[in-house]
């Protein structure tokens, strides 16, 4: 008795099975429609904008001169160097310190430069930083307009101690000047500290 049942349940299981493997294809074909590769009376405009420009460069963007030259006549020259700098779109360069007191090695402040460059583009940034001594790298920039967003992600870095662009230097807020800075390291490890400081890479 239990050999028939065992025999009419693998029965029935290999029917059902064999039933169901032959009627989803068929249930599956049932709603498919047949597109020709004959496709030249299609038009496809379902491109937009953002389509159509992602990978271009965006036009350097010129920005309305707000000053009179009457105006420059009451201004003083620091003042007149800041509204420069903030019109600026052309190329840009600058220096930035690192943290002064961590000793480097060339290939370290190198990897520095490197990893700067690289989340820097990630953040839509175009930035080229490189070493130039144990305690500075240079950067260049071709967006000027850019100038901001390049001096808070500096500022940001951890080994970073300040930015100077032309002739304006930025620092984290409550930071001393890096002259104080140098003083106080003189003081504390004596005069091989200078030497350190002017190694080239």
């Amino acid at each position: 008795m239990t050999y028939q049942i065992t025999l009419s349940l693998s029965t029935f299981l290999f029917l059902t099975i064999s039933l169901l493997t032959h009627r989803i294809p068929r249930l599956a074909n049932a709603g498919k429609i047949h597109i020709t590769d004959d496709l030249d009376d299609v038009i496809d405009d379902e491109e937009d904008d953002d389509w159509i420009n992602w990978g271009k460069k965006t036009p350097t963007p010129s920005p309305q001169f707000d000053l009179n030259p009457s105006d420059l006549d009451k201004m003083d020259p620091s003042q007149i160097q800041a509204q420069m700098i903030n019109h600026h779109t052309g190329p840009l360069f600058g220096f930035i310190k690192l943290r002064l007191g961590v000793r480097r090695t060339p290939d370290e402040v190198s990897e520095i430069a490197m990893k700067w460059s690289k989340v820097s583009k990630t953040g839509g940034l175009e930035v080229k930083f490189m070493g130039v001594d144990l305690s500075t790298v240079m950067f260049t920039m071709e967006a000027g307009q850019d100038r901001d967003e390049l001096k808070e992600f500096i500022l940001e870095q951890p080994d970073a101690y300040e930015v100077k662009i032309g002739d304006v230097v930025y620092r984290r807020p409550g930071d001393p000047p890096l002259e104080e800075v140098i003083e106080m390291l003189r003081g504390e490890t004596g005069n091989s500290f200078e030497g350190h400081e002017k190694d080239e890479l």
